[in-house]
């Protein structure tokens, strides 16, 4: 794949960052930068989510792509994959920034991943240069950038010494808002989250309150229940509705059979009305 430098002043995308502290001057990408400036969202957090945190996470960045939001992260595993791949199945687009010079990928487990947001019409942008190695110092420098390009940053999983409260600290010299989603005060992992709302962080309840302060203008969508297609798949999503999750417990609600539960799951699975989050756990799309 190509790789393509550009100085940040010289895209209107990315003039945010021109006047960042410690501004990159140039910036390696391969792929597609917007042109002009368009609503983003940075989405970080924990290398470890827990079931929520990956719940949340997939969640929030899927409704904020869909709505024509781009969703930037750093391309690190848990949190930061699971917000480019969602905003990828929203059809959105997605950019990421790298702790390593080009063309290499860092971790090489997201090569497929890198590979789909260029494919999707997104962008890998690094300040580094090409095959520069992915030294620990560089994550926590490109944090300055993640936070840099977006417009408000979102946490929805971190524990009490996670890299990712560097990144909120860069947003908030940077006079960007902080949302955070609140956790189980018993979840180690959500200590992070939960300390930032002590010092002021503006708490997440759903995506339409990153859009109220960012974009306006997009209004809020139309409020519509899912639909099934026969009795089952209705029963289903009424179950799903009132916040049931687990494949088990479904089952014996509605008092049918596993195969027809399970047809009828993958069918609601196809259009796209529902996901499956693992482990025999089920949520609305």
């Amino acid at each position: 794949m190509k790789i393509n430098n550009i100085r940040p002043q010289d895209n209107n995308f990315l003039k945010v960052i021109a006047n960042i502290a410690g501004a990159p001057k140039t910036l390696n990408y391969i792929g597609n930068l917007p042109t002009e400036r368009r609503p983003s969202v940075a989405i970080v957090g924990t290398r470890k989510p827990t079931k929520y945190g990956k719940e949340v996470t997939e969640r929030i960045a899927f409704e904020l792509a869909h709505r024509g939001i781009v969703i930037v992260s750093g391309l690190a595993l848990g949190v930061d994959g699971l917000a480019h791949r969602a905003a990828l199945d929203a059809g959105g687009t997605t950019i990421a920034v790298l702790g390593n010079g080009l063309p290499a990928i860092y971790p090489s487990t997201h090569r497929q991943l890198a590979d789909d947001i260029v494919r999707q019409g997104g962008a890998l942008l690094s300040e580094y240069p090409e095959n520069d190695p992915a030294y620990p110092a560089h994550f926590l420098e490109r944090n300055r950038i993640v936070s840099g390009l977006a417009d408000a940053i979102v946490i929805t999983e971190a524990a009490q010494r996670s890299g990712t409260l560097n990144t909120a600290m860069h947003a908030m010299e940077q006079g960007k808002e902080v949302f955070v989603v609140p956790g189980p005060i018993t979840s180690p992992m959500s200590l992070g989250c939960n300390s930032l709302l002590k010092q002021g962080a503006t708490p997440l309840l759903s995506s339409d309150d990153v859009i109220d302060i960012i974009a306006p203008s997009l209004g809020a969508p139309q409020a519509s229940l899912a639909l099934g297609n026969n009795d089952t798949e209705i029963a289903i999503l009424e179950f799903l509705q009132n916040g049931g999750r687990d494949g088990d417990a479904m089952q014996a609600a509605l008092g049918i059979s596993a195969t027809e539960l399970s047809t009828s799951l993958t069918m609601l699975e196809i259009a796209g009305t529902i996901r499956a989050l693992g482990a025999n756990q089920w949520t609305l799309r």
